[in-house]
């Protein structure tokens, strides 16, 4: 496990995922990916133990989504776009059984927000900052955003989110919908893990089946996900988008 995400698990059967990589805002790297991958598949393996998982950061910064630089050198050691670490996660958050919460305070950049539309408890503190820039890097969102936000929010908000990557802050997001407190930032933390240890206690068949049922249509969201998967890389490919990526990597976008 890289010293960059921490996995541990704490009382009441909750399992936390803390991105923790402060000097980067918590970007997110192939390893980081990785290793949360990894837990959330073992969370499910391990549903007697294992009751809910949190995703938290840290002060500030919940995370700044992808470490570019990290993503693209990741692409070049690769044939396909389709086995990078990104990918592989986004998958497993979508066909995770064991229910999902998240606690964020300050940053949540591209995969910081679309992340939580996976979760089932979302709690925000007062800085928390949400953005999905997809479209103007020359990419599509990810996560089955595409699928997801608009049936969460109606299109014209989903499109103002998505398709301009307007910000909204912790407070907007419960507004949406998409949020279920905001709470102060010294009690987020605590009350995510207090909510995570309440589903862990509910009998685990009955949740998640019920959890299920309320989702849907599974293979909707993974055809999205592998729909939207296609058309990154297609972004990824072009000229004018790796132009912009490029100054963007530079600090001159």
């Amino acid at each position: 496990m890289s010293e960059a995400i921490t996995i541990e698990d704490v009382a009441g059967g909750v399992r936390l995922i803390r991105w923790n990589r402060p000097a980067k805002k918590n970007a997110l790297t192939g390893t980081m990916y990785e290793a949360a991958t990894a837990a959330l598949a073992d969370a499910d393996a391990n549903s007697e133990e294992i009751g809910a998982v949190v995703f938290a950061g840290l002060p500030g910064a919940f995370t700044a989504g992808n470490d570019l630089a990290d993503f693209f050198a990741g692409e070049a050691e690769r044939d396909s776009f389709q086995d990078m670490p990104a990918l592989r996660f986004i998958r497993q958050l979508a066909r995770t059984r064991t229910p999902l919460v998240a606690a964020v305070d300050g940053l949540a950049i591209g995969v910081g927000t679309t992340l939580t539309l996976h979760c089932d408890l979302v709690y925000v503190g007062p800085q928390a900052r949400f953005r999905m820039p997809f479209v103007e890097l020359g990419v599509v969102p990810e996560a089955a955003a595409s699928h997801l936000l608009p049936r969460r929010i109606g299109l014209a908000r989903a499109s103002a989110l998505l398709l301009l990557g307007e910000p909204f802050d912790g407070a907007a997001a419960v507004a949406l919908g998409l949020a279920n407190a905001e709470l102060p930032s010294a009690a987020l933390e605590e009350h995510a893990l207090a909510q995570g240890a309440r589903l862990a206690a509910l009998p685990r068949k009955a949740l998640q089946a019920s959890r299920a049922l309320m989702r849907g249509e599974q293979g909707l969201v993974e055809a999205a996900i592998e729909a939207e998967a296609q058309a990154f890389e297609a972004g990824l490919r072009d000229p004018e988008t790796q132009a912009r990526l490029a100054r963007f990597l530079s600090g001159k976008a």
